[in-house]
């Protein structure tokens, strides 16, 4: 149902309510009572069409047939206790559940950077002898190309070390067994470690990542090792007991298209306002409530929606509309208020593939509305 065709039941519920000889001696105060009380009703019916469509456009923007089945305990046994992830969780912490980018003039044109965080699964067993190495393979999706890759960075958590010591951090691509040698160099890091301290180290594999962009057969996985001067290994990589959240992960941010705004104007209400024009209302939607536990972050958003009659007189801003309408008045179902303007979303989420996606969900948000 069209915002519009929701105005016009508006109207019908109010001419409806019954009307003796008694009633018309009413006073106003009581007739704007039952129009008001019949606009209540359909902003309620309005707000929840708004909720369900809200639910489907995230499905579908996310090209999602279903929500993923992710609990909440598999939510805690995946999310990386690392560097990366807790800075944009501390952003929600301290932007609040209204997560917005820093407004910016919205005519200025702006390109939309996603990051997506790839956990480290086991390689193929033909880069394996006797079941080793256990770590680390990765799988990208569609929307990865080399040309796109801005950053990539491995990250891998170091178990405490007995004594302070120097620690060689070594990266090697995997090939298969058969073709003799096992593993190619990538890169190595040199790192001095305190004795008790363990850490989440950085690597930069953006080079080795556009390789396999370009040739996914190449990619057979990499292994990592972290010596230290007593030949120890203190590299996370097959996660033990208490080192949930430990695993190397990938962390990659992608470049999309620019994308342009526009500048409007309209009204803003709230649910007391006797305003019966077309105006936007605050909602705010709960993925808990959603039973959505694969959405990290935000846990809820202002999405607001529009609401309100749309007069012809309403349409100066479009004066053929009105002389349209008024030469045909029986060719159209009238004018609609709807969003004139709308904002993305930042969201960190698991996909089905259990990796962690950060991203903007485009035309999220209700920025303004207006008649068309």
């Amino acid at each position: 149902m069209r915002l519009c065709e929701i105005g016009l039941y508006v109207s019908l519920l109010v001419a409806l309510v019954p009307v003796t000889v008694s009633e018309q001696d009413l006073s106003a105060t009581s007739a704007a009572d039952t129009e008001q009380c019949a606009t209540c009703e359909v902003r309620q019916h309005i707000k929840t069409m708004r909720l369900n469509a809200i639910k489907s456009q995230i499905l579908s923007k996310l090209r999602m047939k279903e929500a993923p089945n992710i609990s909440r305990d598999v939510v805690k046994q995946l999310l990386p206790k690392a560097p990366p992830l807790q800075q944009l969780l501390d952003q929600y912490d301290v932007l609040g559940d209204d997560n917005r980018d820093v407004h910016m003039d919205e005519d200025d044109e702006h390109a939309t950077t996603e990051t997506i965080m790839l956990m480290a699964t086991e390689p193929d067993t033909v880069v394996q002898m006797e079941g080793e190495p256990k770590c680390c393979f990765f799988t990208f999706n569609q929307k990865m190309h080399a040309n796109r890759i801005v950053r990539a960075q491995l990250w891998v958590h170091l178990r405490p070390a007995a004594e302070a010591t120097t620690v060689f951090l070594q990266i090697s691509r995997l090939t298969p067994v058969a073709e003799g040698n096992r593993h190619i160099h990538i890169r190595s890091l040199k790192i001095d470690v305190n004795a008790g301290v363990s850490s989440w180290q950085s690597i930069d594999v953006k080079q080795v990542l556009s390789v396999w962009l370009r040739q996914p057969e190449t990619n057979w996985g990499i292994e990592i090792n972290a010596f230290d001067s007593r030949g120890n290994d203190l590299a996370v990589t097959s996660p033990g007991l208490g080192e949930d959240g430990l695993q190397p992960f990938m962390e990659v941010k992608v470049s999309e298209g620019p994308r342009r705004g526009r500048r409007d104007l309209g009204l803003d209400c709230d649910e007391n306002s006797p305003e019966s024009r077309c105006c936007r209302y605050p909602l705010t939607v709960d993925f808990e409530e959603f039973g959505w536990d694969w959405i990290i972050a935000p846990k809820r958003y202002k999405a607001n929606y529009c609401s309100g009659e749309c007069e012809y007189m309403h349409l100066q801003k479009y004066p053929h509309t009105h002389l349209v309408n008024k030469a045909n008045p029986r060719g159209s179902a009238g004018p609609c208020c709807t969003p004139t303007k709308m904002s993305p979303i930042n969201m960190l989420y698991f996909n089905r593939k259990e990796q962690i996606i950060y991203g903007k969900i485009p035309s999220m948000v209700v920025d303004r509305c207006g008649c068309s």
